[in-house]
Parts: structure tokens; sequence; C-alpha cells
């Protein structure tokens, strides 16, 4: 295995280390293996139990089967929340003005990481979850926002990545001198937009609750998580942002060589 001049392993045709600069591929592919299982459980869950226990809110069943994880949900979504935030900040990088090249490279590999988890986790919570949302609405009578849908889908897959987003933004902001040095169009847009999805969800179920009961899919009420999803356009934004970096880094590794 050969090193470099920063002591940063490099795969050899011998070796079976990683590059220096995908040194956090491994926690990178636990995360989206646990992400995958995760939202394959629930699914499953919803389709043992939904016709089942989750059509009448007033049964014992619905208690049991769906309250009870909606409480679960909440405590999961709080330490998630709290760990993760306030690990990324504590750890927080105080001296970008001496970060290497190499380094910052790396960061950039990691960030691009932090980024396809969290448009994964959008990607499950509004594909998978909120379509069949839609679809559950359109035979199903509405009798309250604690549907076996929305237990999932509102309190848990939403909140799930804004806190995934929260920790791109805040990666980005504490490790990396460009997006240090002042806010990111980008990368604000592309987390506070599906941020907003959450909001709007607040608003959807007021309005579905004074206002009408059955689903209209272009009814001006959804037009929010529509409007939402466009921000996350804003990831193309973050890479030509961190190419045009990366440029510069190379230039200078190749210079100093």
């Amino acid at each position: 295995m050969a090193t470099t001049s920063e002591n940063m392993p490099v795969i050899t045709s011998t070796g079976n280390r990683l590059p220096w600069y995908l040194q956090d591929l491994p926690r990178y592919l636990k995360t989206f293996g646990v992400l995958t299982v995760m939202y394959i459980g629930l699914r499953l869950y919803q389709g043992a139990f939904a016709v089942s226990a989750g059509l009448d809110s007033t049964e014992p069943a619905f208690e049991q089967y769906w309250m009870r994880l909606f409480y679960i949900e909440l405590a999961v979504i709080a330490v998630v929340m709290t760990g993760l935030w306030s690990y990324l900040w504590l750890t927080r990088d105080r001296q970008l003005d001496k970060l290497s090249p190499k380094e910052e490279i790396r960061r950039y590999f990691t960030l691009t990481m932090w980024i396809s988890i969290y448009t994964f986790a959008v990607y499950w919570a509004g594909s998978y979850f909120a379509e069949q949302d839609n679809s559950w609405h359109q035979v199903a009578i509405r009798d309250t926002p604690f549907t076996a849908n929305h237990i999932i889908e509102f309190y848990f897959n939403f909140p799930l990545y804004v806190i995934l987003g929260g920790c791109a933004w805040l990666y980005a902001r504490t490790r990396l001198p460009l997006y240090a040095q002042g806010i990111s169009l980008p990368l604000t847009l592309a987390v506070f937009g599906p941020f907003m999805i959450l909001v709007s969800v607040g608003f959807n179920e007021w309005g579905h609750t004074f206002w009408f009961r059955e689903e209209f899919f272009a009814a001006p009420i959804h037009w929010g998580f529509v409007i939402g999803v466009w921000f996350a356009l804003g990831v193309g934004g973050i890479l030509l942002q961190g190419v045009t970096r990366l440029i510069d880094l190379l230039d200078k590794i190749e210079d100093a060589e």
C-alpha cells in the first residue's frame, strides 16, 4: 500500500484500502442500507395493518398498531435530529484556513454523499409513500389527520429527510471553506424547498378538514408540494459549485507536486 505526503492511504493494485478521498464510503453505504431496510419495512407494515387496523381511528386496534407507532416515530425523530445536528456543530472545523487541498477534496466527496442520502430520502417520501397516500384518500374516508399513511409519511418520512438535508447543510457550512464564507443559495434552496413541503402538509390537512374531504390532485391547496419539489433542483447548483472548487484544488495539488 502506498501513502501520500499527508500519510493518507491510497489504493494500489495489491492493496485493499480505499482511496483517501473515499474514506467515508463504508459509512455512506451502510446508511443507504439502513434507510432501504427501514423504508421497505415501513411499507410492509402498511401492507400488513393499514386495511385491517387503520381504517377507523376510533377502534382499539388503531391505537395499538398506529398511534403506538406514531409515538415511537416522534421519539426516534427527536433523538436522530438532536444527535446528528449537535454532532455536526460541536465537531465543526475551527481552522478551515489551514485545510489542505487533499482534505478539502475528501470533504467534497463526503458532502456529495450527504446530498445523495438526502435526495434518496426525499425520493422515497415523495414517490412510494406520498403517491400511495393520494391513492389511499381516493377510496378511504379521511376521518383524522392521523391516518395509517400519514403517520408514516407526514410524521416520519418528511421530518427524516428534513433532518438529513439539515445535516448536509451543516456539514458544508462547518467543514468546507467555500460554504463557510457565506450562505450558498443552491444548497439552501435544495434543503429549504423540500422542508416547506412539511409546512404545506399542515396547511393541506387544515384545508381538508374544513374545506373539502375528497382528494383533487390539481387543487390549489396542493400547489405548495410541487413548488417545494422544484426547489430540489438546487442540487444541480451545488454540484456546479463543488466542481468549480475541485478544479482549483486539483490545480493547487498539481502545482505543489
